[in-house]
């Protein structure tokens, strides 16, 4: 059983931030062990631990209500609180001097999912450039990574390939935790960011979320289960395609397809490779919206069969592989923009460099 510093919080919170001015990132999967929010945590210590002055929200919002990517939020005023609510998904991803100007330090508790992609990771990078820069200490509440922290991924990102889905060189799948992400920004990119890792006690880098006695809260609307947890970190690249990532439908990930995909022929394919601990059955589905949306998408359900041996990123690359070589005149990559890379096309971006598209999807196989 794994217990959050949030259970022992007035022990856990750093001695030295006590009486300031603290401002959180937050979103909804932001929670207590028992299901209440980590922000009813802070509203009850507000006085008494620090002065809570500012809250901050990731991508799809600090209430998780906007749904898909590139779909920008606009801060308000807490009207309870009565103090401001900073998007940091919209015209700023990167706290501006004004936004740090009502704090003396910065929580950020956001639950991960374990791949590079995940822009969460990306939003505590940001805080920690802004707050060394601002010298505002930074303490990160630590959760676990729901697809363990043992299996690793996928390329490492290339630099010239930043993007909100990669500003740092860590693999694809990174087998970190968000406290470990930020200790290893901090190492090599933000040495004079005062940080706090706020640690869990009972976490073994072998779990997977279901193995740790918490609850899975939608960290994002996409993100429903463990199980497309499982699958993201190779799913996800077909957000750079024209094939449906499944968005639209109650498996987002587990499910992808397109009006021209044969469905029964993609099946025998993958199956016939046979990739660990994964089984492609033959599905059918009509977007509500999104790519395909009203329409009868042929693809497939990947059932997960053991998941300590299935490599979602290779079966990833295998599937794109097969789309682009079976359906040359209806399978198409999707142009920018995509999640502020403007030039570059979103593959490449996802992918971390410009040549894994071409030596190992675009290759006839």
């Amino acid at each position: 059983m794994v217990t959050l510093a949030l259970s022992h919080f007035e022990k856990s919170f750093p001695v030295v931030l006590r009486g300031k001015r603290l401002g959180a990132v937050l979103h909804p999967a932001s929670v207590c062990a028992d299901l209440s929010y980590t922000l009813d945590l802070l509203k009850d210590l507000d006085g008494k631990l620090f002065k809570l002055s500012a809250l901050f929200g990731p991508q799809h919002g600090i209430k998780g209500h906007t749904q898909d990517n590139m779909i920008e939020w606009e801060g308000y005023e807490d009207p309870e609180l009565h103090i401001p609510v900073y998007s940091l998904y919209g015209e700023h991803r990167e706290p501006t001097a004004e936004m740090l100007s009502h704090v003396d330090a910065m929580l950020v508790d956001l639950q991960d999912v374990g791949a590079r992609y995940y822009t969460f990771i990306w939003t505590l990078f940001l805080c920690m450039k802004a707050c060394e820069k601002a010298g505002i200490p930074v303490v990160v509440v630590d959760r676990p990574n729901p697809i363990n922290c043992v299996d690793e991924e996928g390329p490492v990102l290339d630099l010239n390939y930043t993007s909100f889905v990669g500003l740092h060189s860590i693999r694809t799948r990174h087998a970190k935790t968000i406290g470990e992400l930020a200790e290893q920004f901090k190492a090599e990119r933000f040495p004079k960011c005062e940080l706090y890792v706020m640690h869990m006690d009972g976490y073994d880098k072998r779990m997977w979320f279901d193995e740790t006695g918490l609850p899975w809260i939608l960290p994002s609307p996409n993100m429903p289960t463990l199980d497309t947890a499982i699958v993201y970190p190779g799913m996800c690249l077909f957000e750079a395609t024209n094939v449906s990532e499944g968005r639209g439908t109650t498996r987002p990930f587990e499910i992808f397809g397109a009006p021209f995909i044969d469905a029964v022929k993609l099946c025998k394919y993958m199956n016939g490779l046979k990739l660990p601990g994964v089984y492609f059955r033959e599905n059918y589905f009509q977007p509500t919206f999104h790519k395909g949306a009203g329409q009868i998408c042929g693809g497939a359900q990947i059932h997960v069969t053991d998941r300590n041996k299935f490599r979602s990123f290779e079966m990833a690359v295998k599937l794109l592989q097969y789309i682009f070589n079976e359906y040359p005149k209806d399978f198409a990559w999707k142009q920018p923009p995509y999640e502020y890379e403007f030039h570059k096309l979103p593959i490449d971006i996802l992918l971390g460099n410009g040549t894994f598209r071409k030596e190992f999807i675009e290759s006839s196989i």
